[in-house]
């Protein structure tokens, strides 16, 4: 048995891994998601419901200004921007893949769209609208989410930069009582005249709306902040001053909400054919980019966040990228189609929600129905609102896009020639040359890092008068291409014959060129009587050239150069040294910082794994495991003694004791094996009609097996006690195999015994652990999971599943 234990107890687990809230690794699982739904369901619908709604109040009060602001930014009708925050609420929020992500108009948008209507016009804007929606839809069919995440988070971080610098120029000319220029560079222009004669009124209510967003956060006490909870910034600042202007008697133009009956609908594109194609693409990829970011940032929010105690019970699935951009493109067709803005997730609204206790896509549906009413039962108090406020607001979110901790990150990243490039471009030409002067210097600057390797040649100092006794070292930082090759070659030409020699590579990367000239080197140098020492990331690399099959994880000792006998040993003994002289080289120094992690908290392994000890079945392996996930007990036959069945056999009581009530484990897994020699040999002894066999510890031992044997035999047609097979699309010939059979009842009959240990049957009773079956084909390398009666449409027959690769993990 390879059970190591250790001094620790239940109550000491800092993690709160013993917690039963914690869901076990799904892959041995197969009712995880059950449990999980029938969690959520059991905490309290009427506090999430309760939770859900006043979140989604929260939400309007924020979206519904911004709506209006953003579609005043674009030059869109006031209408289009109420359309995309009710259909971003209702549609994405019900078909998404981020539960708590509010969907809507956004301001990354404003830019692309305003170009879209000046050049195109709104009807034709809306119908790039629906096929940026269709092309939405088309890449979460190709589960293309994740790839649209590879670009930089500078160049999107310097996009977003950009986009708020153009909004922010584009509406001071609207708070300075003017109409903002066809361009940044053309506002920029126009902006010290516009200051020289600015309009009195409009400026007075867009100072009142600044003024209110940026004080409204810093209200004192708990008054304070139960005014901000209940009125968020945008709908104080907005709602004062048109208060300001009606009291004042301003006349100011105002919000003009024209009759719905005269709603602009999408037309036919009606432009040059890659223009309108370069449009599309466009909002496709701003729109999907800034609505997976904001939903990756909806996990980090949820998870941070605290909830109530009556609602900590419940548990927020992870964003689904792929359903997520499905989702979008659903509400921006719909929307396009109703004569809305695009739709995008907006990184402040979803925030909005998850800070105001939403738990469920509930609030953000109910939301969108609120802006939906309030288009037709509000007309009268939105038409109040003064464009200059509007204007400000939207101008105080653009300023706020240039965020300072972006700043900081991509300075400490050295990426600031990227963020530059990146928010120059969009200033100066638009989001996709600035998104393209972005990728090009990104590129520029990879290639230029991966080109700077740093090579110098220090010799210790107790070397003698020539230096050749003297230890040299070679230090390569950065990446070894051809392009190093000529200072690498000038370096190890300085070393002087016979010395010892210690070449350090700090890069992770060596090309061909690189390799062949280190290579020819240590050959030729070692030839003359020095000594080569290689370490270092790519120290591997340079190190089993000649290996046919290098010293990779989970091949034989036959097949490694590196653990072949030295002269003067035996074979096994040497390869058992060579091979650990491999890890100390190759594998320590990787699994080092983990290992000491584990040595200094102790053991924490979320299963039990209880599996034969035969030598062929690598558990780590099969499990994608590492150090301090599995508790594992090997012995012959995966047997499971039952309780009482003879003082020999508490090794592996004791094991699993230790596992169930000391290590807390939230699962014990069985796992047989094809070919298993311990059933072998139960099978013959069980028809064996000679002379009884001697009295053997092995014999003994194998006697806790039979009761597999007996289940076999009686092979009942259908039920629990009936004998398992293995599923799959097609019946597999083996399953008439006896050998197979009694594998395969063995597993299910050690599940048997488990649940008779007491403090098994406690755990159990708790619903606090989970036992679970598996079976492993050697030959073909096939793992196959327990469906137990019950649990799937298998006719009550306990049926091995086969785990298919590339499996979605719940």
């Amino acid at each position: 048995m390879s059970a190591c234990a250790t001094d620790r107890s239940p109550d000491a687990d800092p993690t709160g891994r013993n917690s039963r809230s914690d869901l076990p690794l799904p892959s041995l699982r197969s009712r995880a998601g059950d449990r999980l739904r029938r969690s959520l369901r059991g905490s309290g619908p009427e506090g999430t419901r309760s939770a859900d709604l006043s979140a989604s109040v929260a939400v309007f009060l924020i979206a519904l200004p911004l709506s209006l602001g953003i579609a005043l930014a674009t030059g869109a009708p006031l209408q289009a921007g109420l359309v995309a925050a009710a259909v971003g609420g209702i549609v994405a929020g019900r078909f998404g893949g981020a539960p708590l992500q509010v969907s809507g108009p956004a301001a990354g948008l404003t830019v692309v769209v305003a170009e879209l209507i000046q050049l195109y016009g709104w009807r034709t804007t809306c119908a790039i609208t629906v096929l940026a929606g269709l092309a939405q839809l088309g890449l979460s069919a190709l589960r293309a989410a994740r790839s649209a995440l590879m670009v930089s988070p500078a160049i999107v971080h310097g996009m977003v930069a950009g986009i708020g610098v153009t909004i922010a120029l584009a509406q001071l000319h609207v708070v300075l009582g003017g109409s903002p220029e066809s361009s940044a560079v053309a506002n920029v222009l126009a902006l010290p005249g516009r200051l020289a004669d600015p309009r009195a009124d409009a400026l007075t209510i867009g100072a009142v709306t600044v003024a209110v967003l940026l004080l409204w956060p810093r209200l004192p006490g708990r008054a304070g902040g139960l005014t901000r909870r209940v009125f968020p910034a945008a709908l104080a600042a907005v709602v004062l001053a048109t208060a300001v202007a009606s009291l004042s008697g301003l006349r100011l133009p105002r919000v003009d909400l024209p009759s719905w009956h005269s709603h602009a609908l999408p037309s036919l594109p009606d432009g040059p054919v890659l223009g309108l194609l370069a449009a599309v693409l466009t909002v496709t990829l701003v729109a999907g980019v800034e609505s997976l970011l904001s939903a990756m940032a909806s996990d980090k929010l949820a998870v941070a966040r605290t909830l109530p105690e009556h609602l900590s019970g419940v548990r927020i699935p992870r964003a689904d990228l792929d359903r997520e951009l499905r989702g979008q493109g659903l509400a921006n067709m719909v929307s396009g189609a109703l004569g809305g803005l695009p739709v995008t997730g907006v990184a402040v609204r979803t925030a909005a929600n998850i800070q105001a206790g939403a738990v469920s896509r509930r609030s953000t549906v109910l939301h969108g129905v609120w802006v939906l009413i309030a288009s037709g039962l509000l007309v009268g108090a939105l038409e109040l609102i003064p464009l200059a406020a509007l204007a400000a607001l939207v101008m105080v979110v653009g300023v706020q896009m240039v965020k300072i901790v972006h700043i900081r990150s991509v300075t400490r990243h050295r990426e600031v020639l990227v963020y530059a490039a990146t928010t120059a471009g969009v200033v100066l030409s638009g989001v996709l040359e600035g998104v393209g002067a972005g990728i090009a210097v990104a590129v520029a600057v990879a290639l230029h890092r991966l080109a700077r390797t740093r090579i110098t040649c220090e010799a210790a100092e107790d070397g003698g008068p020539d230096g050749a006794g003297a230890v040299h070292r070679v230090r390569v930082r950065g990446q070894l291409t051809f392009l190093a090759v000529p200072r690498l070659s000038r370096a190890l030409g300085r070393v002087p014959e016979g010395s010892r020699v210690v070449v350090e590579l700090g890069g992770s990367f060596m090309d061909h060129a690189a390799y062949e000239t280190l290579r020819d080197w240590e050959t030729s140098y070692t030839a003359h009587g020095g000594s080569v020492e290689i370490t270092g990331r790519s120290a591997p690399c340079v190190r089993e050239p000649s290996a046919p099959h290098g010293c990779t994880p989970w091949t034989p000792w036959r097949n490694h150069q590196c653990t072949r006998p030295r002269p003067g040993r035996s074979g096994v003994g040497g390869q058992l040294l060579g091979g650990l002289s491999n890890f100390q080289r190759t594998t320590a120094p990787l699994v080092r910082e983990e290992l000491a992690r584990l040595a200094r908290e102790g053991q924490r392994p979320s299963q039990l794994f209880l599996t034969c000890a035969d030598s062929r079945l690598v558990t780590s392996m099969i499990t994608s495991s590492g150090p301090g996930d599995l508790f594992t007990v090997r012995n012959v036959g995966n047997l499971v003694p039952p309780p009482g069945s003879g003082a020999s056999d508490d090794s592996v009581a004791a094991a699993i004791e230790y596992a169930v009530e000391v290590l807390r484990v939230e699962s014990i897994t069985v796992c047989g094996h094809s070919g298993c020699g311990a059933m072998q040999a139960l099978r013959a002894s069980g028809t064996d009609a000679g002379a009884p066999a001697p009295d053997t510890p092995l014999r003994r031992w194998l006697t806790h097996g039979r009761p597999s044997l007996e289940r076999l035999a009686a092979r009942h047609g259908s039920g629990p006690h009936a004998v398992p097979r293995v599923g799959g699309p097609e019946p597999l010939p083996r399953e008439a195999d006896g050998l197979e059979a009694l594998c395969l009842a063995n597993v299910v009959q050690q599940l048997d015994h488990l649940r008779v240990h007491p403090c098994v049957a406690r755990r159990l009773a708790e619903g606090s652990l989970e036992l679970h079956g598996m079976y492993f084909h050697v030959g073909e390398a096939q793992a196959y999971v327990l469906d137990l009666p019950g649990d799937a449409d298998s006719g009550g027959t306990p049926v091995f599943a086969p785990v298919q690769p590339g499996a979605a993990v719940a």
